[in-house]
């Protein structure tokens, strides 16, 4: 039977429940003996109290240990591969945080990684998506190894809350690297929501113009609560730091409802949000391929489409 080993992702003390719990989810469809999640910090007990109170998580790891204060792949990837000697499989949420720490992992157990893994076949067999999302793979992992894979959270619903797991302090004799270390780190700061974890995204692209004009597309996600985002040809124009980058080579999201505005609709973009629940275009060309995959289609100027739209949403 499986027992599976759930690495935590947190930042300054708060975890990121909702890539965690979808990561509980894909763990729970092997129907485990146990699934264990495991927070590595310095300070690890607010975000593993949080952990705990996931349902299906049998029990908390709190891995402090003052290297663990910065979140470095290199210094928890050794950690990481230590605890998992007892476990059968190996997840971590497919964000920049999963996608930077398990090759590390992997490669530290000597096997191959399972990326954005996207169904449970059986405790081995999985399927996951290749060629930007137009085909889906099976792989079949050696069932004399561990699993160790990253989850494409865009693909799962978030596990329930109301856990009681317990929590218990661990510590992990592992060697450490010294040729890496913290030395300073550069984010934007914003008071909306995650991008990864957003009900609600605006996302805009090229057709938005400028880095100026960019400022309605703020706007009017701050009307309605939402996180924004941008394709990668406005990232690439300038219009906006690449954080905020939404498809293949960026985010891969599922809000309940995505907003794209003067987006194309290129194929790697469409990648990162086929899985939105629901997707409204705006744009001015009707032939647009991101029409395809809308549910609702606005064909005009962003500039006399946006206000009235939200004349209509305060009507």
């Amino acid at each position: 039977m499986a027992n599976v080993l759930v690495i935590a992702e947190h930042l300054d003390g708060k975890l990121n429940a909702s890539a965690t719990a979808k990561t509980v989810a894909a763990a729970q469809a092997l129907s485990p003996d146990a699934i264990d999640v495991a927070v590595f910090a310095a300070d690890p007990a607010s975000a593993a109290a949080d952990a705990a109170t996931i349902a299906g998580v049998s029990k908390v790891l709190a891995v402090a240990n003052p290297s663990n204060a910065q979140v470095l792949a290199q210094v928890l990837g050794p950690q990481v591969a230590k605890l998992a000697a007892s476990y059968s499989h190996v997840f971590a949420p497919s964000t920049t945080f999963g996608k930077d720490l398990m090759p590390i992992v992997a490669a530290l157990l000597g096997v191959n990684q399972i990326s954005d893994l996207m169904t449970v076949e059986s405790s081995h067999v999985f399927k996951r998506p290749i060629y930007a999302g137009n085909a889906i793979i099976t792989v079949e992992a050696p069932a004399d190894q561990p699993v160790v894979a990253t989850i494409r959270t865009a693909s799962w619903q978030e596990a329930a809350r109301g856990g009681s797991a317990s929590v218990e302090t661990t510590s992990v004799d592992a060697e450490l690297p010294t040729h890496t270390r913290f030395i300073g780190l550069a984010a934007g700061s914003t008071d909306r929501p995650d991008l990864q974890s957003a009900k609600r995204v605006v996302s805009g692209g090229r057709g938005v113009g400028s880095e100026e004009n960019f400022k309605i597309i703020f706007d009017f996600a701050d009307k309605i609560g939402a996180a924004v985002g941008a394709s990668r040809a406005a990232v690439d124009a300038g219009y906006v730091p690449n954080e905020l980058q939404v498809g293949q080579t960026g985010k891969i999201i599922a809000p309940e409802l995505y907003i794209a505005i003067g987006i194309s609709g290129a194929i790697q973009h469409l990648t990162g949000i086929k899985d939105a629940g629901t997707i409204v275009a705006i744009n001015k060309d009707a032939d647009s391929a991101i029409f395809e995959i809308a549910d609702i289609g606005l064909v005009g100027d962003l500039f006399k489409v946006l206000p009235e739209l939200e004349a209509s949403l305060n009507g």
